[in-house]
């Protein structure tokens, strides 16, 4: 018996299944919700959006998306949100400037299982199936950390300051060293810990056992914060490059003072 027809046959309807859809956790209030990709791209609210720079694809993408007020029901402009994707980046959001009026506007991209996006890469997957997405990103400062894609949940959680004391720099550090650990929260925490300190499970510890203050000498630290394949290549490298425009010379100082100052403050988880 010839199986050639049986085996083309079972290969044409598998490649042309659609993909699953995919589901979102909304922990957001007294009892957790679930949103599957059906679901939300049939939300009312749902439309087609173009974004002119993408932060994952580096170019301009047209999405279909829901507006992530829509979805956070109860969730109040002074709480703080997070942000969890399938990989352990956890991205911190104040929810402020999810609602703030006039500044950028967040979108919740969502990709349809029928028309599936772009890879990232060789060898790597979409950005979907749920991807944060910012129109008129500047108005607000919004930092390529805040714009996690692979999202496979939403929490409301307490401020930063309040759910990991160990991050934070002593009650008589200066201006500076306080204005740090806004940059830490804006653009380290979503991949790195401190201290033991933060949700993420992406990249290594920055004050235990060593702060990479210790060792980096010189101008090296900075360098490597701006272009860290320009220090250290290596093809697996995941760390992106922080531009002047992401993070400039002020912040990028203030960012490093922060460090310094916690290499006194270490806490072994």
């Amino acid at each position: 018996m010839n199986s050639r027809p049986l085996v083309i046959g079972l290969l044409a309807l598998l490649l042309g299944s659609p993909l699953q859809a995919a589901e979102l956790l909304l922990d957001i209030g007294a009892e957790s919700q679930h949103w599957n990709s059906a679901e939300l791209l049939r939300h009312p609210q749902a439309q087609q959006i173009e974004i002119d720079h993408d932060v994952s694809y580096k170019g301009p993408m047209s999405y279909r998306a829901v507006p992530l007020a829509a979805l956070l029901k109860g969730v109040q402009a002074d709480e703080h949100l997070q942000l969890v994707a399938s990989d352990g980046f956890a991205a911190e959001l104040p929810a402020a400037l999810v609602f703030a009026p006039g500044g950028s506007q967040a979108w919740l991209a969502i990709e349809d299982p029928d028309q599936p996006w772009p890879v990232l890469g060789v060898g790597k997957a979409s950005a979907g199936p749920f991807y944060l997405v910012w129109q008129n990103p500047a108005a607000s400062q919004i930092g390529p950390e805040q714009w996690p894609f692979q999202v496979v949940a939403i929490r409301k959680l307490g401020s930063v300051a309040q759910r990991f004391p160990q991050l934070l720099p002593a009650d008589e550090a200066s201006a500076s060293v306080q204005a740090g650990l806004l940059q830490y929260q804006k653009h380290c925490m979503a991949c790195h810990r401190l201290n033991g300190a933060g949700d993420s499970q992406f990249g290594p510890d920055l004050n235990v056992p060593y702060n990479p203050t210790e060792y980096f000498s010189g101008d090296f630290l900075s360098r490597y914060i701006r272009d860290p394949q320009s220090l250290r290549h290596w093809p697996q490298g995941k760390m992106p490059g922080f531009s002047l425009e992401v993070l400039n010379e002020q912040e990028l100082a203030e960012l490093i003072e922060y460090l310094g100052h916690m290499v006194e403050r270490k806490v072994v988880p």
